[in-house]
């Protein structure tokens, strides 16, 4: 089958969504140009699983361009834009996805994805990965390498290769400094913002916003609140980013203490059950919750659903979960991504560098897939640097160079 989506009338919709991010996304411009010229995809096939909208489009474009056989996916139920899926159909790439599709329905496409053998996988998440190796191992051979883009999918990954489970290379592309340090504190902080705002109408000025987690993007969570006006609470497991937390001017405390005392809480954490049941029982009437890691588990669902003897829908993706004392507690986008459940995803000026690693990624293990073994691989720096490089070119900015004589005094002992 070459497409399942939902509507092919929508192509047109979906190609000026394209055209528009191409518009800010100069490094994959670049390298569009480049592999055009070169095809160094020729009759290679990738299976891509990433959020389906344009920015991921533009990506899949972009690997065909250089002659790459491409088939897509989603990698969240609720992300996947049906217009951008008929845009890429259009343009002759197999898509496999569409909008709200059942548990059932998102696993079929996983596997239509892989089933035309790929020799490089393109991973959010970790869900290709985990379907090759349960249920389709017979393909593992013909596969080369994969590229994984979230620290879910990169903890997955890690997971397996301890358990001497994972039989394919994979590049830790979330890992790698230009796209965590831009896409997961930048993007994600501006992204989830933009998702709560689209959806709920609401001021977050004034308001008390619980972040749980710490990392990259939890830091971008609670920048863009404190800017909003915000008063902003951090819960952490780790010590190290509780104090980091504190000195950047946050309030820290148990998700115990928190639960009383904030108005909207956003999960950041890649781990589960992070708000549960008897922090639900503490909560405020109308108090928001929502999701910023890759799956729908850091808020426990289930305990919201027992502890409710009302749920319903007030808004698009806004549930309403009534408790027995009479409080609402809401819950936006079923507990799921709220930047791209609820809204359009990163800006595509932080996703031009994000899938720009994932494009060097992916030929940097064309080129080198007879050295590369079954494990995780941090990226190459000088991938990196080529990033920085050009990023910085497209907005203008020109940076100093060392000299000869200072490399020889930054590699020396001697004074």
């Amino acid at each position: 089958m070459e497409y399942s989506i939902r509507d092919i009338s929508l192509a047109e919709s979906g190609k000026k969504k394209i055209e528009w991010v191409k518009r800010f996304m100069p490094i994959l411009s670049e390298l569009e140009e480049e592999f055009s010229r070169t095809k160094p995809f020729e009759g290679v096939k990738i299976s891509l699983s990433v959020h389906l909208e344009a920015k991921t489009a533009y990506l899949s474009k972009v690997f065909a361009a250089g002659g790459a056989i491409m088939s897509v996916t989603g990698s969240n139920p609720l992300s996947t834009q049906d217009d951008v899926a008929a845009g890429l159909v259009a343009d002759g790439i197999k898509v496999f996805a569409w909008y709200d599709a059942t548990p059932e329905e998102y696993e079929k496409h996983i596997e239509m994805t892989l089933e035309h053998g790929p020799n490089i996988i393109i991973d959010d998440g970790g869900d290709l990965v985990t379907c090759l190796h349960a249920k389709m191992q017979h393909l593992i051979p013909d596969v080369w390498g994969g590229c994984e883009e979230t620290t879910t999918g990169i903890i997955r990954l890690r997971a397996m290769e301890k358990d001497s489970a994972l039989k394919i290379p994979m590049m830790a592309v979330n890992d790698a400094m230009c796209k965590h340090m831009f896409d997961n504190q930048y993007g994600t902080g501006q992204s989830v913002w933009d998702g709560i705002n689209r959806t709920t109408n609401l001021i977050a000025a004034g308001k008390t916003v619980v972040v749980a987690g710490y990392g990259w993007c939890g830091k971008g969570v609670a920048k863009r609140a404190q800017g909003l006006g915000a008063k902003v609470i951090v819960t952490e497991v780790d010590p190290v980013k509780a104090i980091e937390a504190v000195m950047d001017g946050y309030t820290v405390m148990t998700m115990n203490e928190a639960a009383s005392i904030g108005d909207v809480f956003v999960t950041v954490t890649g781990c589960n059950k992070v708000i549960r049941k008897e922090h639900f029982e503490k909560m405020k009437d109308g108090a928001i919750l929502c999701n910023a890691g890759h799956f729908n588990v850091e808020i426990s669902i289930p305990d919201l659903e027992n502890l409710s003897v009302e749920k319903k829908e007030y808004r698009k993706n806004i549930m309403g979960y009534t408790m027995k004392d009479g409080r609402t507690l809401y819950l936006l986008g079923e507990g799921r991504l709220v930047n791209l459940a609820c809204g359009d995803g990163h800006p595509a000026e932080i996703m031009d560098m994000s899938f720009a690693v994932q494009a060097l990624s992916a030929l940097y293990i064309k080129e080198n897939r007879e050295k590369l073994s079954p494990r995780v691989f941090d990226i190459p720096e000088d991938i990196d640097r080529k990033i920085a490089f050009r990023k910085l070119e497209s907005m203008g900015i020109k940076i100093d160079s060392l000299s000869q004589e200072q490399k020889r005094y930054l590699s020396s002992w001697q004074v």
